[in-house]
């Protein structure tokens, strides 16, 4: 196997248990509510903890990745992530389940940051789009693996011991990485990340701002609705069983998996930030019919709706990967995690705003009615408008960023 091959199937398979942990609770929320006694808002802020973690360690860690390399960075985090996994397993108190989602989201927060610092290396700037879906693409079967699969796990094993096993599972990836990845291809070394004012050239940049605001409320809309709420919708809006459940989630996660696999390959040839724009205005307008048009829809329809929907949500990578064609290769590290703070930080706001939103509504008969969900997506759908509409203003400052 090639190096660069090996790099990104190594990066990939971590990926694909960061998504899986990141989207289990869709599936598991009826076990916990019922184990644990949760309310909306206390599921949705348990759960949205893994990303406020996540977001806590991006900025630090781009300096990290730049200096160090993803080698060492990126397994040694994964450690946490382990740990995490088994004090979720254990715990029977709310406390325990939020400490084991807030390390879970430190031990996952350097896998994708990782993968785009070595690509940054292994692979050449024309095709670091392709290359990034297809990553996110690959690694996000954990999501259709935390759909139907995970409810039959879960149904069969326990909840508890699916993430017993699956900390073992992480910590064998992270060896993996370690043993298996160089920092750069034979002959070429790692910059070091002493830039001066590195993050302060990237947080003065004008452009930055207009992609930060399209991850913290479109990024954020899709992970929160992806990894949360779409499962209680499912499950209290539509009435279905945790199978038809998961098998609707399956639906939302392979739209994102094409989308992953096909919009970088589109947007290194049609162009990056046109791509962003048609991605972004198709999410938003699909998150307006979830809130205000789907209540009467069937389970095909509903699966065609998360479908395209999943497709269109994967506009986050290829805001990474602009943050990689504006900002110069010695910034890679630092651009793209800065970038990345505000989708994950979106998703916990998101996440956590949508359970606050919801049960704002009186419960009937033990669930949410249907307005209650109407309200949290009919926000999510206008603040990812605002959202965008800035990006495209953003847009007119493109060409004074260096290339």
């Amino acid at each position: 196997m090639s190096g660069s091959l090996r790099v990104f199937v190594l990066f990939t398979l971590a990926y694909f248990l960061s998504y899986f942990f990141r989207s289990a609770n869709a599936v598991i929320a009826p076990d916990l509510t019922r184990e644990m006694g949760l309310d909306a808002a206390t599921l949705g802020l348990m759960t949205s903890l893994f990303y406020l973690a996540f977001a806590a360690v991006q900025l630090p860690l781009g300096g990290a990745l730049d200096r160090w390399g993803p080698r060492w960075v990126t397994p040694g985090l994964m450690l946490v992530g382990a740990a995490g996994s088994w004090v979720f397993a254990a715990a029977h108190t709310v406390t325990g389940l939020m400490l084991g989602r807030l390390l879970l989201g430190v031990g996952m927060a350097g896998i994708l940051m990782g993968a785009y610092k070595a690509f940054s290396r292994w692979f050449p700037a024309g095709r670091f789009a392709t290359v990034a879906g297809w990553l996110v693409g690959f690694g996000s079967a954990g999501a259709l693996a935390s759909g139907t699969p995970l409810a039959w796990l879960a149904e069969q094993l326990g909840w508890r011991s699916v993430f017993f096993w699956g900390g073992w599972v992480i910590l064998a990836s992270a060896l993996a990485i370690l043993l298996g990845v160089r920092n750069t291809p034979e002959g070429d070394r790692l910059e070091p990340g002493t830039r001066t004012g590195g993050l302060r050239e990237v947080l003065s940049s004008p452009v930055f701002w207009s992609m930060a605001g399209m991850n913290l409320f479109v990024v954020g809309a899709f992970l929160g609705i992806q990894t949360l709420w779409a499962g209680p919708y499912l499950y209290q809006v539509h009435g279905m069983d945790p199978i038809a459940v998961g098998n609707l989630l399956l639906s939302l996660s392979f739209g994102a998996l094409v989308g992953f696999l096909s919009t970088g390959w589109i947007a290194d040839r049609v162009g990056v930030p046109p791509t962003i724009l048609a991605l972004g205005a198709g999410f938003v307008s699909l998150v307006g019919v979830l809130a205000w048009g789907a209540g009467g829809l069937g389970a095909w329809a509903l699966g065609g709706l998360l479908f395209a929907l999943g497709y269109t949500g994967t506009v986050g990578v290829i805001l990474l990967a602009y943050a990689r064609l504006v900002f110069p290769i010695e910034l890679t590290g630092r651009a793209t995690t800065a970038v990345n703070l505000f989708g994950i930080g979106g998703t916990f706001l998101v996440q956590w705003g949508m359970g606050a939103v919801i049960q704002r509504f009186p419960r009937v008969g033990g669930a949410y009615p249907p307005e209650a969900f109407a309200a949290a997506f009919g926000t999510a759908a206008v603040l990812g408008a605002l959202a965008l509409a800035a990006f495209a203003w953003g847009r007119r400052f493109e060409t004074k960023e260096g290339r």
